[in-house]
């Protein structure tokens, strides 16, 4: 694929709004993860006890029950939705980087599969499918990964790429 204008290219204002979407996208992905760790404590045990309950657990700190249909739906439906819209717009921003083409491509894509493996993992881990934790915890890891590592190309184009 082969953009006509890089990132570093932009006029002054369009990386101002980039910067500053960038900054503002990462603020509410690291939110949403810090809340995934204090209700998960980012451990396998700890995904399957939010959405399935621990009313068996005598010591849990925190009293959980099993989620209902209609909130398991809920969730499933409005981070696949959300999730897909922030790295389609991460994939616009990134096609314009000039870093590495392989690389560039596997940050565009991977994202999408995390999505779909984190979060219907999420609805198949509900279903009795207790496996499926572990998916999670490892797709939600990527995403991460995809996440940071293409902001970060983002921000480090527009900071310090120079026109050639």
């Amino acid at each position: 694929m082969e953009v006509h204008g890089l990132i570093h290219q932009f006029p002054k204002e369009i990386k101002a709004v980039i910067f500053v979407f960038i900054i503002t996208l990462s603020v509410g992905f690291y939110g949403g993860l810090s809340f995934v760790n204090n209700t998960t404590s980012m451990q396998p045990k700890g995904v399957e006890s939010h959405y399935l309950g621990n009313e068996d657990d005598e010591d849990a700190e925190t009293m959980k029950f099993k989620k209902n249909e209609r909130e398991i739906l809920t969730i499933v439906h409005n981070h696949i939705l959300s999730m897909s819209v922030i790295f389609f717009l991460l994939s616009l921003i990134l096609s314009t980087t000039s870093i590495n083409k392989k690389l560039k491509y596997f940050l565009m894509i991977e994202p999408f599969i995390s999505v779909f493996l984190t979060f219907g993992g999420i609805y198949f881990l509900w279903s009795g499918i207790l496996w499926f934790k572990y998916i999670i915890m490892f797709s939600g890891v990527l995403m991460t990964l995809t996440f940071l590592i293409a902001t970060s190309a983002v921000i480090y184009q527009l900071l310090f790429s120079k026109n050639k």
